[in-house]
């Protein structure tokens, strides 16, 4: 996953979500002007006035649909100063006290960087078409700067990567940047506030493309983008950890606009008659429902909603410009704050043209839908931001699943939404699903994640009904196939299809119960019927308990040797001792018992 904005208003108002419930059927004028809002036409396939929130499709999906699942360099691969990489912005902000969660960092994650083989074999075991992982800018290209230094031993890396994916009949999707700046670009100009990023970037992906390019045949140029300008620039949660308030995520998303548009035309001149591939850009929304179907107010609150998040940088790449609605809210807080101009960069009308139509396939990465409702937000200097900006309240169904990260709740139909609004607002693009799924966040972890089964199994099938709108989906993937190390969050929450023991320095993957379930999705590319697809979930979680037992037996050896190490180092901290105990990686008796014990030969050496 990527990431989400912790600074979401949690606000679960269950009077508004009962006067939605308990609304009637919305009648033929308000069913119009919810289409002429969100400026989507009455197509037949599509019904924007319904929402079956339980109803499910049996069927399967078109021949040649691909199935992933997928990571990024710095959540997963480690090594992160070996073999001549440089630092990153993520090195430099994780190792500040205070930034992640109880201090983490990716040092070492899930240590990729040494486990080509042994990640492959999973990804086989499930049977993916695709793998979707990012380069490291730092690893290839230590300061940023091509000119600088090319590091062959990173170059080495990525070249083996892809040629054990593709000896194993599994498609490399290949993101060019996932967050990972090179810090010397960060220090030097500033990072993406400078325009000089459009050319350094351009640089580092001329050189992917020259030594990749004949066998990687599908680029996304940036993951989720968004997250990168607000939480980087405007709220300073992610690296750099800047907090320029309503310019910072604007500028940034600028420079980003301009250097995706730079690279693809870079490819399309230069490499995709050789090379015939794609390129792409990854871009995150959630769905914005509003409150109240019937009130005009909810219903433009719900489109700016999407507009700002998904259409920021989707409008500006299929349209060329960034959407009217941001232009507006923008440029009138901008003038009710006293600045002289919008807080909005523009573009010049050769830029727009240069930038429109820069995406041969456009990535969708999805998790989660909020209903919106108006809001007016202060509009003084103190208070610009990009959040005020939009006017708007963001809301959450108290019966909602939320099984994991806490902005994250299950809310499957949101999903199909989202798709028909891409296709009707960008002239139904080839997609690919680039990141989808849920995380947990528990003391205790459990293999046998049923509440995933359900999340995969709904989300999936959501997918499966847009298709059947005439959305052009060609791939999903998984997110993701490990657990990682999920940036402020630290290692607080897993997504991972396969648990990582991240206390083990040789980091075991372990099967969870979702790895069967997605396995069986793929084999038979969809859903066959009930009775098998239930059968499905029902062996998942029965394979899972075998798998829960190794683990436990890892755990208990990994106890008992710290329990060996405390009683001979008497000096050991308590706090370690405390933390060796309180944060188990299963919750069995044996480490409960284990522990009375050790308080019982530390007191009796006392």
């Amino acid at each position: 996953m990527s990431s989400h904005p912790s600074s979401y208003i949690r606000e679960d108002l269950i009077s508004l979500c009962c006067r939605r419930t308990m609304q009637p059927r919305c009648g033929n004028s308000a069913c119009h002007v919810l289409m002429l809002v969100l400026c989507l036409s009455a197509a037949e396939d599509f019904d924007w006035t319904k929402n079956n929130h339980g109803s499910f499709y049996y069927g399967t999906f078109p021949t040649g649909f691909s199935w992933g699942a997928g990571g990024s360099a710095y959540q997963t691969e480690g090594a992160w100063d070996k073999d001549g990489k440089g630092l990153s912005i993520w090195d430099v902000f994780s190792h500040k006290k205070g930034k992640i969660q109880l201090n983490d960092t990716g040092d070492s994650s899930c240590e990729s960087y040494y486990k080509i083989k042994d990640d492959i074999s999973l990804m086989k075991e499930i049977r993916l078409n695709h793998y979707r992982f990012s380069i490291s800018w730092p690893r290839i290209i230590p300061t940023g700067v091509k000119s600088d230094h090319v590091n062959g031993k990173g170059i080495q890396f990525y070249d083996e990567l892809i040629d054990h994916l593709l000896e194993n009949h599994i498609t490399p999707i290949v993101t060019l940047y996932h967050w990972d700046l090179p810090q010397v670009l960060q220090e030097k100009y500033g990072g993406w506030q400078n325009i000089s990023m459009v050319n350094h970037f351009n640089d580092f992906a001329n050189l992917c493309f020259e030594k990749f390019g004949d066998r990687v045949k599908h680029w996304i140029t940036f993951n989720n983008p968004w997250s990168m300008a607000v939480e980087g620039y405007e709220t300073g949660e992610h690296a750099p950890g800047l907090k320029l308030r309503g310019t910072g995520a604007y500028r940034a998303a600028h420079h980003i606009i301009k250097a995706h548009a730079k690279v693809w035309h870079t490819y399309d001149t230069q490499w995709r008659a050789k090379q015939k591939g794609l390129v792409g850009i990854s871009l995150s929304g959630d769905w914005g429902e509003p409150v109240d179907i019937s009130n005009q107010k909810d219903i433009e609150a719900a489109e700016r909603y999407v507009q700002f998040y998904l259409g920021w940088f989707a409008t500006p790449i299929f349209h060329g410009d960034y959407p009217q609605v941001m232009k507006d809210f923008v440029g009138r807080k901008s003038v009710q704050q006293g600045l002289g101009t919008s807080r909005l960069p523009v573009f010049s009308s050769q830029e727009k043209s240069y930038i429109k139509g820069t995406c041969d396939f456009l990535g969708i990465g999805h998790f989660t839908t909020r209903y919106i409702t108006q809001r007016n937000d202060p509009t003084g200097r103190s208070s610009n931001s990009y959040f005020t900006d939009r006017d708007l309240a963001e809301l959450v169904d108290p019966r909602w699943p939320d099984p994991g990260s806490e902005w994250l709740y299950s809310v499957p139909w949101g999903f199909r939404r989202l798709l028909n609004f891409v296709k009707t607002q960008y002239g139904n693009p080839m997609i690919y699903v680039t990141e989808n799924g849920v995380s947990e966040k528990m003391m205790c972890t459990e293999l046998c994640d049923e509440w995933r089964i359900q999340y995969y199994k709904d989300y999936i099938n959501e997918m499966l009904k847009a298709i059947r709108d005439g959305v052009n989906v060609k791939g999903y993937t998984a997110w993701s196939l490990l657990d990682k190390f999920e940036w402020d969050e630290g290692y607080s929450e897993r997504f991972g299809l396969y648990y990582v023991d991240f206390r083990n320095k040789n980091k075991p993957r372990y099967p969870k119960a979702s790895v069967q379930f997605y396995k069986r999705i793929i084999s038979s590319n969809g859903f066959p019927n009930q009775r098998e697809v239930e059968n499905w979930r029902r062996k998942a979680v029965e394979m899972c308990s075998s798998s829960n037992q190794l683990l436990a037996a890892e755990e208990q050896r990994s106890t008992a040797a710290n329990i060996l190490r405390l009683i001979h180092d008497p000096l050991t901290s308590h706090m370690e001792m405390v933390t060796e105990i309180v944060v188990p990686t299963v919750c069995t008796l044996s480490i409960l018992i284990s522990a009375v014990l050790l308080m019982f030969l530390l007191r009796r050496r006392n």
